[in-house]
């Protein structure tokens, strides 16, 4: 008799939340961006559909399936749950919470027989009343499956990792690109940890340490200095002999926890020695860029003068500006006002700028379209933080949509405001566009969102601008974090290892591993064989012009 195939349940629930924001994340919320289960969830997660319609092709619950595919060979089966998605926000409202824990437990329990369970989550979602949500959810997982059965997890790089939740798995994996777009390479990767794993023939061992760091790294882009060589050490090992997997995070600075801070993990194949060894001296690396902390972000004026400025890129396409105190990719409202107020009073651009206002767009669905309104927008979510602002322009355009509810365009003359009933989140150009608006007559696009729209507004914008306003996405909120203990750079820590072994649960005179010996990986020797060739093609070059000139 042929032998059953194993089967791997997955799923997700993801949403990174902004502690500062009062404005709580509902179930609309979720539906609205995505939710989707069973049988059309595992058809999203095949080659050619939309993982998350209007956002995203493949993510990580792709990856996971295609690993499914081309590892399992037909000897592995994948057993979809339930897959919730939401746009960064405020913390969730608890009841919502309990029902998707409860709704996983049901599937679950439907689902039979399992040999493994893959999920996909951010890492730092926040919830109403729990400090800890994720671990919150893996315990009622647990219930269902047992201590035994192998949990392998992908977070985002901002995920924060604790004690409990370490506890709680047998593998992770966290991207390895910021701006993300290796998603769905995450999922697979974790596909590679699990299946082997649930065949038994593998025994993953992790390391992993937790640094009382909040900000450092710079701007942390992976393929910018300084995070670039942390992020290419981190590839390397992930190509050595006996290494299954590493991971970095870099924590996310909005999320109220007392442990917060960036984490580092190593995984290796039945080696605890090596995992823990790698896990110390990639704490340590990263630990030395601390004192690069993040950009000065330009003031109002500063960067409206970079714009007048700027002629030759606003005749070639436009200048989009990152309304940095409120990214609604960070958890932010989307309804900041500063900005608008700003751009309202310079006529010579023409610029599009979006905004959250449930309220005022309920009361242009009822206006003709041509007509001229005059109302007030923002100061509704959070009023203490975005006052509100009266605006007077035609009516253009109201459309519905599944992303981003009811949507109106109001023409003021030199600014198309974009108000929106959900989030404000014009990550792509298409936001913009399917309303009928150019991004490229634009002088000025306004976007909500820290690196990922750098991606999709190449092609329109030559040059891109973070403005600092006011709002709950300004860096100096972390400050306002109650933490156990010291962290960089609210203390001057010179030695991270103390810190970390307290949040570990470790003993004081806790004795690290000796640095690790490493052959080059192959991926150092691929760079270095192409260095080389290209080295002698230019010695090659050069030794024959000598020659003619000498021949001459």
């Amino acid at each position: 008799m042929p032998s059953q195939p194993l089967r791997l349940a997955f799923g997700r629930f993801m949403q990174e939340s902004n502690s500062f924001s009062s404005v709580p994340t509902t179930r609309e919320d979720f539906e609205r961006t995505h939710y989707l289960e069973g049988a059309a969830l595992l058809e999203a997660c095949q080659q050619g559909q939309w993982e998350v319609e209007g956002f995203l092709k493949n993510l990580e619950l792709s990856g996971f399936c295609k690993a499914v595919r081309k590892i399992g060979k037909g000897e592995v089966e994948a057993v979809p749950l339930l897959s919730a998605w939401s746009i960064s926000g405020g913390p969730l409202e608890t009841n919502y919470f309990a029902e998707i824990c409860e709704r996983f437990q049901t599937l679950l329990r439907e689902a039979g027989p399992l040999d493994g369970l893959y999920l996909a989550l951010h890492g730092a979602m926040g919830v109403e009343e729990i400090e800890d949500p994720d671990v919150m959810l893996l315990q009622a997982l647990r219930e269902v499956v047992g201590p035994d059965l192998p949990i392998v997890v992908s977070f985002d790089l901002h995920g924060l990792m604790t004690r409990e939740k370490m506890a709680l798995l047998n593998g992770l994996c966290a991207y390895h690109t910021n701006p993300h777009w290796d998603m769905a390479r995450t999922g697979f990767r974790c596909g590679k940890i699990l299946i082997p794993l649930a065949q038994q023939k593998s025994k993953p061992t992790l390391a992993w340490r937790s640094l009382p760091l909040l900000l450092g790294g710079g701007n942390t882009l992976d393929f910018w200095p300084p995070m670039r060589g942390i992020f290419e050490y981190v590839k390397d090992l992930c190509s050595q002999p006996g290494v299954l997997d590493a991971s970095v995070f870099m924590c996310h600075p909005y999320l109220s926890h007392p442990e917060l801070g960036w984490s580092v993990v190593v995984i290796t194949e039945n080696n605890p020695e090596l995992a823990e060894s790698l896990a110390e001296d990639l704490a340590e690396r990263c630990w030395k860029v601390r004192h690069q902390q993040p950009p000065r972000f330009l003031e109002l004026e500063e960067a409206i003068a970079k714009v007048h400025k700027a002629r030759l890129t606003r005749k070639l396409g436009a200048v989009a500006i990152c309304d940095a105190s409120d990214v609604v990719g960070a958890g932010g409202t989307g309804e900041n006002t500063h900005l608008l107020k700003a751009l309202l009073e310079e006529p010579d651009l023409l610029s599009l700028i979006p905004l959250r206002d449930p309220v005022a767009v309920g009361k242009l669905a009822d206006r003709e379209i041509g007509e001229e309104v005059t109302l007030s927008v923002g100061g509704r979510l959070q009023p203490e933080v975005n006052p509100a602002v009266s605006v007077t322009g035609r009516l253009r355009k109201v459309m519905e949509t599944k992303n981003f509810g009811r949507m109106a365009v109001l023409d003021t003359g030199s600014v198309q405001l974009v108000l929106t009933e959900g989030y404000a989140m014009p990550m792509k150009p298409s936001f913009y566009e399917d309303l009928g608006l150019s991004v490229r007559e634009a002088d000025v696009v306004v976007v909500k969102n820290f690196f990922h729209f750098r991606l999709y507004y190449a092609a329109h914008c030559l040059t891109s601008l973070y403005v600092k306003t006011e709002g709950i996405t300004d860096f100096d909120r972390i400050l306002d974090v109650p933490l156990n203990g010291p962290a960089w750079p609210q203390d001057p820590l010179d030695d991270w290892r103390p810190e970390d072994r307290r949040r570990r649960g470790l003993e004081p005179d806790f004795v690290p591993p000796p640095p690790p010996k490493l052959r080059p990986s192959p991926r150092q020797q691929k760079r270095w064989g192409l260095a080389g060739l290209f080295g002698l093609a230019f010695l090659g070059l050069f030794w024959r012009m000598f020659m003619r000139r000498r021949n001459k």
